[in-house]
């Protein structure tokens, strides 16, 4: 699996979680000034997941307070930015002048580089305790002017739309199952979440012509497999669909997937197939019908169904169920 280091700190003294913690998150984030009300008992949780040349990074904590200062600037600045998604909890961030309410689903840019404030607590009602998923990227490795990428600092950025769900869904995806990978897969996996990073920051700033043409095809890439997943269901799912809702010719849309020495058609029948074996394969669902399964993954006709089922796996979809 991916190179994955889990921190809980309930399996420490309760005198040591605290400053453990804040050394822990000056390695893998940077030097911080931090403090909490629970600082006498602070029980949190760290994974932290390798990906090339990008930390990613979940957090589970108590109410909390992070500050960096242009002295802890001026004595190491690893030159990075802190991308960070909520998902529980309330939270506030302040850099250059911009101060932001965050609420769970928002993402937020800050840089090391420069000075700033983020609080984080449990909101009314809500769950406990705070949760978040961080990428650290190198100043360096996005490719976008620091300048036109510091407009974002501080401010907040849903994930409800646009670009944002395919970033949130990618990293949270990655690290909750880092063991669907292998390490080898680190660098690819991090250059695909830095081309989808740098093509929402550019959405969220109306400058995707900043972006190199190698990055604006591996992020449509991602966009039209997204797209694919979300409509397997509908069997009218096709090259002209596909096409048209991301505003291509068939051509361009042929020529995309030619590197991969696959077509779109191919590519929608061997997920489609995926998505039927796993049913199948499911006690849950042992009581729904082969065809019931078959049309809820677009295979309205079961003969079709059942000879390219076979075609793929050698056994009819009712043979693969019972064994």
């Amino acid at each position: 699996m991916l190179a994955t280091q889990a921190v809980d700190l309930s399996e420490l003294p309760a005198a040591q979680r605290f400053d453990y913690w804040s050394e822990l998150v000056a390695k893998e984030v940077a030097p911080n000034q931090i403090s909490s009300d629970h600082a006498h008992d602070f029980d949190a949780r760290m994974q932290i997941t390798s990906l090339g040349s990008l930390g990613l990074t979940s957090l589970q904590f108590p109410s909390l307070t992070t500050q960096r200062t242009a002295r802890l600037i001026r004595q190491s600045d690893p030159e990075q930015y802190h991308l960070a998604l909520l998902t529980a909890g309330a939270g506030a961030v302040e850099q250059d002048r911009r101060e932001s309410a965050i609420r769970p689903g928002d993402f937020t840019l800050l840089s090391s580089s420069r000075p700033y404030e983020a609080s984080h607590g449990v909101r009314s009602g809500g769950p406990d305790p705070v949760s978040s998923v961080v990428v650290v990227i190198p100043h360096s490795l996005l490719p976008m002017p620091y300048d036109k990428v510091s407009r974002l600092f501080g401010a907040p950025m849903p994930s409800a739309g646009g670009m944002g769900i395919l970033v949130a869904r990618y990293l949270q995806h990655i690290s909750a199952h880092p063991e669907q990978y292998q390490r080898s897969d680190a660098l690819f996996l991090g250059n695909t979440a830095l081309d989808l990073i740098a093509a929402m920051l550019a959405q969220q700033l109306d400058a995707m012509s900043f972006l190199p043409g190698d990055v604006r095809q591996h992020v449509l890439r991602a966009r039209i497999d997204a797209f694919i997943d979300a409509n397997l269901g509908d069997p009218d799912l096709r090259q002209q669909t596909i096409a048209v809702a991301h505003n291509i010719s068939v051509s361009t849309l042929k020529r995309l997937f030619r590197a991969d020495h696959t077509s779109v058609t191919e590519l929608i029948r061997t997920r489609r197939l995926q998505r039927c074996r796993q049913d199948l394969a499911n006690p849950a669902l042992r009581g729904r019908p082969v065809y019931a399964i078959a049309a809820r993954w677009g295979f309205p006709d079961k003969a079709h169904f059942s000879r390219v089922f076979r075609a793929k796996y050698g056994l009819t979809p009712n043979e693969y169920r019972q064994q």
